[in-house]
């Protein structure tokens, strides 16, 4: 660990870094000879019509378009199974033979220590649906399901009028979860006063596409940029609104250059807005105050008020989701009258694929329902000293004289850092793990002169896996059968730095598992113990993909369509990369990862940062929000590329940014290769 003046003691905290594609030079299917041209040319500002809108996403239009109390679901058969409350919900027979009939969908209520009620709703395995949906494994503790209260019974009573009962069964002290049998609706109240903290489907909007089999005559297609998306099992999305009680602020579903505090999507006064979407994707140069998903998905909200306090909604669902935050007044033609509460927040979920998995977090307050949220996803690794203070990183350092001489730099003007960065440069032809001897000869000579200094290096290590038949990595896993598959069954082929790339199934605990072990000293040639690792552009980034990603259709490990687990893509990635570090130091060793994309449960794992953003004041004024929200959310080990990645900040842009930079969690200056160089004594 380098020893910090104490002048310099702000500079000694936090850094992070990031590089970005240069997606508008790709077509569909670029020759090889594009690739060299976009490695050598500038990059362009992102282009908002190479992503799809709210309108140009089919299940997103659908579900915004209907009206409230439109579902007609009501519960039956109520019931304690395994310590559960469980029923199925049924909808009245169709009025014509011309509208399809819903079969009964399994309704499961759950409830666990400390405030923590988990709600799911399923298809009946037992119907027959032409397969199963998709449950994100690995996401939640396995000693989360050891909290489990189970129940004995539930008590019936008549709620809001209805001329039907309600079951009510018990939550924590002072509070109880309310199943609404007709019509269907979930909510927690306080047992004294009954007044609601959070419900699902007071509005009536829950929709749920059951799995279909093609018939002659189908078109499930959907195109969109020259790409289309064959949909095997149609249309399969979820939506339902939820309300949060006595709430005046709504924060958290990270991440989007935007507010704190979630701004209104739709109502009164809201014109032309999309939702707030989470969908990891490549996205760089972003632009400030949108609701445009980014990097990483983390579909838990917190809702705020004086009046009451705090209360958390989370869902487990890894598919593409579309979050409406409803402003006062959007369901002012409804004739839908909730129970007075003072000020209430409304807001409209909806997701692609998957199951409803939910987590109602009553609170009271802020930490208590943060402490709720991590007890089902996790707790924040604890992060190596050297790692929380100043990272210095470039696309790309270019030599190990290059290295050498920013890092004597460094002490030459007694500027405190503790890790160098290298970009995808540092390879044999962008073939991860390892080096260009040319222009590294003698890595572990390198990372050894570092290591004497108390100082680290980082390196990057992408999912994309150069398809050549002379790289070891990628003759491996064809041989193993480990890549994401197409939707024709043969290895998915997409273009990312290397060219032609291939890229690991990781939803497979086995290609983890083998995964992992690429970080041993043995297998990583050149590296030592002081090197620890960067996953950039897993996403997935592939430059030639719809909306630069992985087709919705490809397949993964048990025949898991991609549009499935998008989402978690990059998690199961850092979670393996993170894992290698631990075998390589015997479990004696805490590991350290960037990773660009994150997901639920990302938190155990290492660090993240904002990506690819702009060397300008309002990209500056934005990181704050960022990071609060990632914070608020579990991901606590943050930041944004100090002095922006891309152009070329003035020096008064950049001062303060590394005045800032030194509060951030993780704090690193990271550069794009066509901006000048900018290490901190080059402006005096």
């Amino acid at each position: 660990m380098t020893i910090h003046g104490d002048c310099s003691s702000l500079l000694s905290q936090h850094f992070v870094l990031g590089h970005a594609p240069q997606h508008q030079l790709y077509s569909p299917s670029p020759p090889p000879f594009l690739l060299f041209t976009l490695h050598l040319s500038s990059v362009s500002a992102w282009k908002k019509e190479e992503f799809r809108t709210c309108n140009q996403t089919p299940f997103c239009k659908r579900a915004r378009s209907r009206k409230p109390h439109s579902s007609s679901l009501f519960a039956t058969d109520v019931a304690i199974l395994d310590g559960a409350l469980t029923a199925n919900l049924r909808q009245p027979p169709p009025e014509s033979p011309d509208q399809d009939q819903i079969k009964p969908l399994l309704f499961t209520l759950s409830v666990y220590q400390n405030g923590v009620v988990r709600v799911k709703i399923d298809e009946d395995p037992s119907l027959d649906p032409p397969k199963k949906r998709f449950e994100v494994p690995d996401v939640i503790l396995p000693e989360f399901e050891s909290t489990k209260l189970w129940l004995q019974r539930f008590q019936t009573e008549t709620v809001d009028g209805d001329s039907g009962p309600s079951s009510v069964v018990y939550v924590a002290d002072g509070y109880e979860a309310v199943l609404r049998h007709n019509p269907f609706e979930v909510y927690v109240r306080e047992k004294q006063g009954k007044r609601r903290v959070l419900s699902l489907n007071s509005h009536g909007l829950f929709d749920f596409e059951q799995l279909r089999v093609k018939q002659e005559g189908d078109d499930w297609e959907e195109r969109f940029k020259g790409h289309t998306d064959v949909r095997p099992y149609g249309p399969q999305s979820i939506s339902f609104d939820v309300s949060f009680f006595d709430a005046d602020f709504v924060y958290g579903i990270p991440e989007h250059a935007s507010s704190f505090a979630l701004r209104p999507t739709r109502g009164p006064g809201v014109d032309d807005s999309e939702p707030y979407r989470l969908f990891n994707l490549d996205v760089f140069e972003y632009i400030h105050d949108s609701p445009f998903g980014l990097y990483g998905s983390i579909p838990f909200m917190l809702g705020h008020g004086k009046a009451r306090g705090t209360s958390g909604f989370f869902w487990l669902n890894a598919a593409e989701m579309q979050i409406d935050v409803l402003g006062s007044g959007w369901d002012a033609e409804s004739g839908i009258l909730l129970p007075e509460s003072g000020s209430r927040i409304d807001t409209l979920w909806m997701s692609e694929a998957g199951i409803v998995d939910t987590f109602f977090f009553i609170g009271p307050g802020p930490k208590d329902v943060v402490r709720q949220y991590t007890s089902v996803t996790g707790m924040p690794a604890m992060p190596q000293l050297f790692s929380t203070a100043h990272h210095q990183c470039r696309w790309n350092y270019r030599d190990d004289e290059d290295v050498e001489n920013v890092d004597s730099k460094f002490d030459e003007h007694d500027i405190p850092y503790d890790v160098l960065w290298l970009d995808i440069d540092h390879t044999d032809g962008r073939r991860y793990f390892t080096w260009d001897r040319v222009l590294f000869p003698n890595p572990e000579q390198m990372q050894n002169k570092l290591a004497a200094k108390g100082r680290h290096m980082v390196t990057i290590v992408d999912p994309h896996i150069k398809r050549d038949e002379s790289f070891h990595l990628h003759k491996e896993a064809t041989s193993k059968g480990y890549y994401v598959k197409d939707a024709t069954g043969k290895d998915y082929d997409g273009w990312c730095w290397p060219g032609s790339s291939s890229y690991p199934d990781m939803l497979n605990p086995e290609v983890r598992s083998w995964w992992s072990e690429k970080f041993s000293l043995k297998n990583y040639v050149g590296s030592t113990p002081w090197l620890y690792i960067w996953n950039d552009m897993n996403e997935p980034s592939v430059f030639n993909g719809p909306e630069v990603t992985m087709p919705r259709d490809a397949l993964h490990y048990g025949g898991v369509e991609h549009r499935e687990l998008h989402n978690a893509y990059g998690y199961y990635f850092h979670m393996a990369t993170s894992d290698g570090l631990v075998k390589r130091g015997d479990g004696k060793d805490r590991p350290f990862v960037l990773s660009r994309a994150f997901f639920p449960g990302s938190q155990r794992h290492g660090a993240i940062w904002t990506g690819d953003n702009t060397a300008d004041w309002d990209q500056l004024r934005v990181s704050v929000p960022m990071i609060l929200t990632l914070g608020l959310t579990g991901m606590t080990f943050s930041g944004a590329d100090v002095g922006g990645y891309f152009g070329n900040p003035e020096m008064e842009l950049l001062v303060r940014w590394y005045q800032l930079g030194a509060y951030y969690p993780f704090f690193r200056a990271h550069a794009h290769q066509d901006t000048k160089r900018r290490e901190p004594w080059l402006f005096g």
